[in-house]
């Protein structure tokens, strides 16, 4: 518990010097995230419950702690949120329909051993919480994503009050064609880590390359790389078009007041 909380000492004490007030929000958002997800994954153990719409309330839960509480309220918060809400909801019903196709949900047989005492019957609906998994992971990504996009088209408009809604679209395109490649690899080299072991794993098994291809676990695990990846790439026009729509929209509103 020492090393935990030197670390946590040593994040907030970098985060207050280089991100002010600011990195201090970040710091205690990371907890309030926290929170949010854990209370989460302890209702989605209620077979009442649904892990669809708990998960759509918790991710825009972190949606709003993530940019409202970090960046206040503002247009180009405004705009992420919106952008980074319906991203969500057309991966969540993408993912649903992979999820079931792929039937990944539930154990694998390497998992049989360690579960073999216990009853198989836990009443909950593993397609949804499959689907849910791969949310909870991808949500930081577009938020991340959005405001990186919404918050230089802003700038962009501010500085250039002229420019077009089609020219600013296209401005936020190009923006997000530059993150696209390093957000894609953020992904797949923290799934890659993250699962590192289980590529260890599969070798004391002494798996084969079509043995490990074909694996339940590591196929779950590609899907969730792959819908990472779809995701960050969907939120770009998202994010560049719904941007671009109301800082038009505010500036025609800005100038017909002027005018009376």
């Amino acid at each position: 518990m020492t090393v935990q909380l030197y670390l946590a000492a040593i994040l907030f004490i970098l985060m207050i010097t280089i991100g002010g007030k600011k990195g201090a929000r970040s710091f205690v958002a990371l907890f309030l995230n926290f929170g949010v997800l854990l209370f989460t994954i302890i209702l989605m153990n209620d077979p009442n419950m649904n892990p669809i719409i708990l998960t759509l309330i918790a991710c825009t839960l972190i949606s709003c702690i993530s940019l409202f509480f970090i960046s206040e309220i503002n247009i180009k918060t405004g705009t992420a949120f919106l952008s980074t809400i319906i991203t969500t909801g057309l991966l969540l019903f993408f993912i649903l329909m992979l999820t079931d196709q792929a039937m990944i949900q539930g154990f694998s047989e390497e998992e049989t051993e360690e579960i073999g005492a216990f009853s198989l019957f836990v009443g909950v609906d593993f397609v949804k919480i499959g689907a849910s998994m791969i949310i909870m992971s991808t949500i930081g990504a577009i938020i991340d994503l959005s405001i990186s996009i919404s918050s230089p088209m802003r700038e962009i408009a501010y500085h250039n009050p002229t420019i077009s809604r089609k020219n600013l679209f296209s401005s936020g395109l190009s923006i997000g064609r530059d993150i696209l490649g390093t957000s894609t690899n953020t992904l797949f080299f923290a799934f890659f880590g993250g699962y590192m072991g289980l590529l260890i794993w599969f070798k004391d098994l002494s798996y084969s390359i079509g043995e490990i291809v074909n694996s339940k676990v590591f196929s779950s695990e590609m899907i969730f790389i792959g819908s990472a990846g779809i995701g960050v790439a969907l939120a770009i026009p998202v994010t560049s078009w719904i941007t671009a729509y109301f800082l038009v929209k505010r500036r025609s509103e800005s100038n017909d007041r002027i005018e009376r």
